[in-house]
């Protein structure tokens, strides 16, 4: 029998945090994904599951839903992110197959994607050196796709100038994270 053992998007056993300066950088293996994609025709009663889930209205475009413990990122016209802990959800795929049924196509995403939580006083200055968001004008609950180091990566302000999540294609984790480091040392 094997003897498996998770590892981070980075290939840590434990979740990187890093201090740079005032700023901190924290892996977050702990999140499962799934994305939810309303099928033609079935849009308002999708709509409608999905909030029932959430228990708070569904984001529209540039916006997340920060609700707990289900969150949600609007990523295009009738398709949204859906995430939770990973301790308590790590069948959500399943779970929303299951009440959503017909109305929705619903994928696994865990692990096609890696997150970030950055956190401190120069968040903005850092990002404003990472890509075009406009980090500086974003409130709580704005969400983005921008480029960051030329990979497609969501933007989400969780609290404004003092905390972005950042989510990214987890077989770009490396390559991802490196450029948040050293964005963060430039402003260090």
């Amino acid at each position: 029998m094997h003897d498996l053992a998770p590892l981070t998007a980075l290939g840590g056993t434990e979740p990187r945090v890093e201090t740079i300066g005032t700023v901190t950088l924290t892996e977050v293996p702990g999140l499962a994904l799934a994305s939810v994609t309303a099928r033609l025709g079935r849009e308002a009663d999708c709509a409608k599951g999905l909030r029932t889930l959430l228990d708070a209205d569904l984001p529209g475009p540039g916006r997340a839903a920060l609700a707990s413990p289900l969150s949600a990122v609007w990523m295009g016209a009738d398709q949204w992110m859906i995430g939770a802990p990973y301790d308590s959800h790590e069948d959500l795929a399943a779970r929303l197959k299951t009440r959503l049924k017909n109305l929705a196509s619903v994928t696994e995403q865990s692990d096609g994607w890696v997150c970030f939580d950055v956190t401190g006083a120069a968040v903005v200055a850092m990002f404003e050196r990472l890509c075009a968001a406009p980090v500086r004008r974003m409130q709580a609950g704005d969400a983005l796709r921008s480029t960051i180091h030329q990979m497609g990566c969501f933007v989400i302000c969780g609290a404004p100038g003092a905390h972005i999540r950042v989510l990214g294609p987890r077989s770009s984790a490396g390559s991802l994270h490196h450029a948040l480091v050293q964005a963060a040392v430039s402003i260090a």
